[in-house]
């Protein structure tokens, strides 16, 4: 019988999974100006899901803005997924939500979620998947109070000159930040290391960072069994460490005629790698 070391189990990730942002899709022209190629994302997503139906992963995650615009894209877009052979997760993006008003409240249920925010568990780890959008000027149903919300937060960005002071970007709840907590504090004491996914960055600082950044550095930077922070939302990718959590954002999709973006996370006990495809690059977390 062959004898396994323990280095080379050390050497084999607990589990792997892949990543898409932004695809973006609609059956649109392209903007050229933004190097935007709304209506070329089938392709680069089926071409995705090829690479990934070739690795042993657990899930693939998409993070965020499946669509440019209108209700109607989700039907070209989603059944790409269908050849997926694995599992799929999506969370919502700001672009998610470009669609006629009475389809606002329908959103996550066609996009098969099971809640617009949710936790998964794998091998010793968390993976906690938020939605970025729930107060702001474009998700919400007419009327609901986080509209409200969000105008008078953005006012107040605004108003104090902050970079981020974008009606693109949204923020959590209150609600929803504190189920954030809880999970975090779930996971201490489980013992369990944690990813957080969103569709909005919040480090480095940038224009395109959700309005509760502050609140989300200052939480996860400040508990070490957060290893990294993932999301999409600025396509040209970025990278920033506080503390120990890596915050990693992934680049867009949707952004050059031809040439793809995506990865695929491997996830050990000392580290997480990252093997980019296309655009994105490849990069070792240490943990």
């Amino acid at each position: 019988m062959t004898q396994i070391s323990e280095t080379q189990i050390s050497d084999r990730p607990l589990f792997r999974f892949g990543i898409v942002a932004d695809p973006q899709y609609a059956a649109i022209a392209p903007r050229t100006d933004m190097d935007r190629y709304y209506a070329n994302s089938r392709a680069k997503l089926a071409e995705a899901i090829e690479v990934f139906n070739a690795e042993d992963l657990s899930f693939v995650m998409t993070l965020g803005d499946i669509i440019d615009r209108d209700f109607k894209s989700f039907d070209d877009i989603l059944p790409v997924y269908d050849a997926l052979k694995h599992a799929n997760f999506l969370l919502l993006g700001n672009h998610d939500f470009a669609v006629a008003p009475e389809h606002l409240a329908d959103v996550s249920a066609r996009l098969g979620m099971p809640a617009p925010y949710f936790s998964l568990a794998k091998h010793g780890w968390r993976l906690i998947v938020l939605d970025g959008n729930e107060v702001s000027t474009f998700a919400p149903p007419v009327g609901h109070p986080h509209r409200d919300l969000a105008a008078a937060r953005l006012a107040e960005l605004q108003a104090a000159g902050a970079v981020n002071a974008n009606a693109w970007n949204a923020m959590m709840s209150d609600e929803q930040f504190a189920w954030l907590e809880k999970q975090i504090e779930a996971a201490a004491s489980e013992g369990e290391r944690v990813i957080v996914m969103n569709h909005y960055p919040v480090f480095p600082p940038n224009q395109h960072d959700c309005w509760d950044r502050e609140k989300i550095i200052h939480l996860l930077s400040n508990a070490p069994h957060v290893a990294a922070y993932f999301n999409g939302h600025n396509h040209v990718g970025n990278y920033g460490m506080v503390g120990t959590c890596h915050f990693v954002n992934f680049k867009g999709m949707v952004d050059t005629q031809s040439e793809n973006a995506f990865a695929i996370a491997d996830v050990y006990n000392d580290r997480i790698e990252i093997r980019g495809f296309g655009r994105e690059e490849d990069r070792v977390l240490a943990i």
